[in-house]
C-alpha cells in the first residue's frame, strides 16, 4: 500500500486503460477521483471497485476547459489536495485521409487528447506546486513516436503530448513534480471496438486486418493488455519512481523503434 494517503484523479476512467489505473492506484491504497461523461458509467464501476469512501466518480466531458478544471478542483475540495493526475482520456472518432479530413474532426480530436491534457496539468499544478510533489502521467500512444496514413490527426495530436510532457517536465523538476508520458501499442479496448471498423474501412481492410496489422509490426505478435499500461501507470506513481521524468515510455510490444 505504497500509496496510502495519495489523491488520484484518472480522466475518462469508466472503461479500458483508465479503468485498469484507477483500480491499480485503488489496489495500492490510494484514493481515486473516477471520470467519464456518464453518471450511470460512473456509478456501476465505482460498485464493481468496491473502495468504499476511497472512490468517488465525476461526471465531465474532457472537451471541455470548464469540465476539466472542476474535475481538478472537485478532487482537490472532495479529498483535500491533488497528488496524482493521469490524463488518460483521449481518442479520435471521425479518422480520414488529410485531403478530406474536416476541420471539425481534427478539432475534435485535438481537444479530446491535447487540449484535455493541457487544462487538467495546468489546473492540477496549482495544487503540486505549493506542496511541492506530484505525479502527472500522460497516456499517449506508439503513434506518438511514428506515424501511419489515415490516422493522421491522432498521431498529430500524441506527438504533441509526448513535447508538452518533455517540456513541462523541465519545468518542474525541480519542484518534487515528475511528468511521464505511456505509449501504449495496439489494446482492444471499447473505443477500439466502437471506432476501428470505421478507421479499417478508410485504411481500405477489414477490422481484422486492421488487428493483424497492428500486432505484426511488434515484436511479441499481440495486442497489449491495459493490466500492463496499469503496472507502469503505478510504477510512476510510486515513491520509487520521483527519478523518472520526462520520459516516453513505450509498452508497445516492441512496436516502437524508440
Amino acid at each position: 500500500m505504497e500509496l496510502d494517503g495519495k489523491v488520484a484523479v484518472v480522466t475518462g476512467s469508466t472503461a479500458g486503460i483508465g479503468r485498469a489505473i484507477a483500480a491499480a492506484l485503488l489496489g495500492d491504497g490510494a484514493k481515486v477521483v473516477l471520470n467519464g461523461r456518464s453518471q450511470e458509467k460512473g456509478d456501476k464501476v465505482l460498485a464493481e471497485l468496491g473502495a468504499g469512501e476511497r472512490a468517488v466518480f465525476r461526471a465531465g466531458d474532457v472537451k471541455q476547459q470548464a469540465d476539466v478544471e472542476s474535475l481538478i478542483d472537485f478532487t482537490a475540495e472532495h479529498f483535500g489536495t491533488v497528488d496524482i493526475l493521469v490524463n488518460n482520456a483521449g481518442g479520435a472518432g471521425d479518422l480520414q485521409p488529410l485531403a478530406v479530413l474536416s476541420d471539425a474532426s481534427w478539432d475534435d480530436t485535438m481537444r479530446w487528447n491535447v487540449y484535455s491534457t493541457f487544462w487538467a496539468t495546468r489546473r492540477a499544478l496549482a495544487y503540486m506546486l505549493p506542496q511541492k510533489s506530484g505525479r502527472i502521467i500522460n497516456i499517449s500512444s506508439v503513434e506518438g513516436k511514428h506515424g501511419k496514413p489515415i490516422l493522421t490527426s491522432y498521431v498529430t495530436a500524441k506527438h504533441a503530448i509526448n513535447g508538452f510532457t518533455k517540456a513541462v517536465a523541465k519545468e518542474v523538476g525541480t519542484e518534487g513534480i515528475t511528468v511521464n508520458a505511456l505509449c501504449p501499442g495496439l489494446i482492444i479496448t471499447d473505443i477500439i471496438k466502437d471506432n476501428g471498423p470505421a478507421t479499417a474501412e478508410a485504411m481500405g481492410m477489414s477490422f481484422e486486418a486492421m488487428i493483424d496489422m497492428f500486432a505484426q509490426e511488434s515484436a511479441i505478435k499481440r495486442p497489449n493488455t491495459v493490466d500492463e499500461v496499469a503496472a507502469m501507470a503505478l510504477l510512476l506513481a510510486r515513491p520509487v519512481g520521483a527519478g523518472i521524468t520526462g520520459a516516453l515510455l513505450s509498452i508497445d510490444g516492441g512496436t516502437a523503434a524508440y
